[in-house]
């Protein structure tokens, strides 16, 4: 809560959006040297990443709570937006070199010209858990009854969005017979499905453990294993990510590298150990009191992960079947998809 106490105190204030972001890369950094690993020894990286404590983007805390960047010779700075559009954002405008959030935002910008490519894949499912309020369970049985509802998402245009569009054209409901609502992850979605602004929407662990233990809805569409993917989009569907500007890459293979070695080695650290002892890992306010919550909940999203970071077989073909399902800058345009992802850095970490 301190950093929407701070973040209000900046904004009424009157500073630039950019003193807003600063703000929030020192709350990053710091919650990062808490750590005990980095002290700005290394070659300096930023990464935003669409929500530090969701547990789908895990894999960025946990590097630097293991000390793996710094092994690799890496000062990694990581900073923290509610919505991966909003990463995507800082990454295309140049405040960052890296951002972890969804695979599919490389192929929406493609369409709009930019290079970005995925370079270390940490999923091979969404992680994303459609969710209807416990008072609207009765009336919301499957995607078809979102016509007339209102369905809270992280941020308009993120992958929470793409995603209940989707969900929503394939059982026959056009995305413009529901309400989409930017509602973020955390307490303002609790609270906005507690306060009945929302019908129902599209989050995440840890958000998904505590609306259960507080009883304020029901799970409609689970998508946190492969197995849920491949039910409700028809196959993989490589999601969180380490994303950055092709032209970056190829200026900085050998940082690129580093990165992804970091991040391979945290993927096969979490394949072999539990969800209480990758919890045990992440800084203590991430559990928010409940560490036998925050556990249940990384234990029901680990299937997600992918343990070399290698982009899934087919992946990338359900992501443009899903996108071109709803989106027409995508439906009608020409995707190289060979172009969204290179394997040449986890190849090599994996090797």
């Amino acid at each position: 809560m301190r950093k929407t106490a701070r973040y209000s105190a900046l904004a009424a204030a009157g500073l630039l959006a950019l003193t807003s972001l600063t703000a929030c890369a020192n709350d990053a950094a710091g919650t990062a040297a808490d750590s005990g690993n980095g002290g700005g020894k290394g070659e300096h990286v930023k990464i935003m990443v669409g929500g530090l404590d969701k547990v789908i983007y895990l894999p960025a805390m946990l590097t630097q709570r293991l000390g793996y960047f710094a092994d690799a010779g890496l000062d990694v700075e990581l900073l923290s937006e509610p919505a991966g559009v909003q990463a995507e954002t800082a990454l295309v405008s140049g405040q960052v070199q890296g951002a972890v959030g969804f695979y599919d935002h490389t192929l929406d910008l493609q369409t709009k010209g930019k290079a970005v490519e995925s370079v270390v894949q940490f999923s091979h499912a969404p992680g994303e858990v459609e969710i209807v309020s416990e008072k609207r369970a009765g009336d919301i049985t499957s995607p078809r009854d979102f016509k007339g509802k209102k369905l809270g998402v992280t941020g308009l245009g993120s992958s929470t969005d793409f995603l209940t569009k989707y969900l929503a054209v394939k059982n026959g409901v056009q995305v413009s017979e529901f309400t989409p609502v930017a509602v973020g992850a955390g307490p303002t979605f609790v609270s906005a499905l507690e306060k009945g602004a929302i019908d129902g929407g599209m989050t995440t662990d840890p958000t998904v453990a505590t609306v259960m233990e507080k009883k304020l809805g029901k799970v409609l569409v689970d998508m946190r294993t492969p197995e849920g993917s491949q039910k409700a989009l028809g196959g993989p569907y490589p999601s969180s990510s380490l994303y950055m500007q092709t032209d970056w890459v190829n200026g900085h293979k050998e940082t690129v590298q580093k990165l992804a070695d970091a991040f391979v080695k945290t993927l096969r650290w979490m394949s072999g150990h539990s969800a209480s002892e990758i919890a045990a890992k992440m800084p203590a306010d991430y559990s928010q009191g409940d560490k036998t919550l925050y556990a249940g909940a990384i234990k029901s999203t680990l299937p997600m992960f992918t343990d070399d970071g290698v982009m899934p077989e087919n992946g990338p073909e359900t992501v443009e079947k899903v996108l071109k399902a709803f989106n027409p800058n995508i439906k009608n345009a020409d995707i190289d998809l060979s172009k969204t992802y290179t394997t040449e850095f986890v190849k090599k970490a994996a090797g």
